[in-house]
């Protein structure tokens, strides 16, 4: 039997809108995942080592604030310096599209950008780790 997906759900900076992120956190607990949700105004330093506390699968960042290519990258090098590169980082919120290509790039896996249907985040984890995580 596999043991369900756990994802870190993060707020990082100093954005204190964060009723997207509890939605998106309702809605993968929905689905039957396990999700771990930071609060507000969380380092990439702090995600880093709540996602290696919590032994998480999925990393999962809401950032209305403009500053995603470098909280995104801070998180994914904090990732790997600490041997949990494996961890995968999806990134949802304010974020243009031309910013999509570099932050693929720079390793994150799925950008959610404004308007994405909610089933679209358990979609893409259903197929990224199988239905048998997810449901």
């Amino acid at each position: 039997m596999h043991r369900k997906l756990r994802i870190l759900m993060a707020k990082p900076g100093l954005d204190g809108h964060d009723r997207g992120a509890k939605v998106i956190a309702r809605t993968f607990r929905d689905a039957g995942m396990e999700v771990i949700y930071t609060g507000l105004h969380q380092s990439p330093e702090q995600i880093v080592t709540a996602a290696l506390q919590e032994d998480v699968d999925v990393v999962a960042l809401s950032i209305l604030s403009g500053a995603h290519m470098s909280i995104c990258r801070k998180v994914i090098n904090g990732l790997a310096q600490s041997d949990a590169g494996d961890v995968v980082v999806i990134v949802g919120g304010t974020i243009l599209d031309q910013d999509v290509p570099a932050l693929q790039q720079m390793g994150v896996a799925r950008v959610f950008v404004p308007g994405t249907p909610l089933e679209a985040g358990i979609d893409f984890l259903r197929e990224k780790f199988g239905p048998e995580r997810v449901d």
